[in-house]
């Protein structure tokens, strides 16, 4: 399924005021950092509402329950992100942007949202029931698509066909990394994984490590 039918799939939210989707942002933005740290089993509507400074009649104004809202923290977060990798894996696409550019657009997406990764992180550590079919609806076949790009390109031919989705799996694992442990690397380095600064140097790092996995030629020897 693709991102568009999965989101055709969906029942229109219901028509907010400009001072409704303030409220409805708010009301996601707490959810986002609640699920984050607590996952989905341990975050409650009530917390959400007292962290907004709503009442809960309020919050159901909003979202019809915990899976709409939660539902809905994923899809603010993940749609981003699978229309840059949608948009970057098209084939006519392909030819125009590097594999440095998509790390590029990808971390800034992340930025905008940096409790998301921790988020989903948490959820598939602990069974990944609620995040699943997300997963499955969007994100599989772009890991697919992924694979079958990366199979065709010069580049990989250094890697064996069996070590193509390592190799995609490596790259997820690097970028999103970097934001599921933020807090640690807070601790360890004594700085905000968070401030743009830090993002800007990580980016540049991100994108000179794929170019060192991924040249422009293949090795001759390849």
């Amino acid at each position: 399924m693709s991102l568009a039918s999965a989101s055709a799939a969906r029942p229109a939210p219901p028509r907010r005021t400009p001072k409704g989707e303030r409220t409805a942002e708010r009301i996601l933005d707490a959810a986002e950092a609640l699920f984050a740290e607590h996952g989905y089993a341990g975050t409650t509507l009530r917390a959400v509402a007292d962290r907004v400074g709503v009442r809960i009649p309020s919050l159901y104004n909003h979202f019809a329950s915990k899976d709409a809202l939660y539902a809905a923290v994923l899809e603010r977060g993940l749609a981003p992100v699978i229309a840059v990798l949608s948009d970057t894996l098209e084939p006519e696409g392909l030819g125009s942007r590097d594999s440095g550019e998509l790390v590029e657009r990808v971390m800034a997406v992340l930025a905008e949202r940096p409790e998301l990764p921790r988020l989903v992180q948490h959820e598939t550590l602990t069974g990944g029931q609620h995040l699943t079919p997300m997963l499955r609806s969007w994100v599989t076949p772009l890991f697919a698509r992924a694979h079958d790009l990366a199979m065709a390109t010069p580049a990989t031919r250094r890697w064996g066909p069996e070590q193509i989705p390592l190799l995609v799996l490596a790259f997820y694992h690097v970028v999103v990394g970097f934001f599921t442990i933020a807090p640690l690397l807070h601790e360890w380095v004594g700085e905000d994984p968070r401030d743009e600064a830090v993002i800007e140097r990580q980016t540049r790092f991100l994108r000179q490590l794929v170019e060192t996995l991924l040249p422009d030629e293949p090795p001759a020897d390849a």
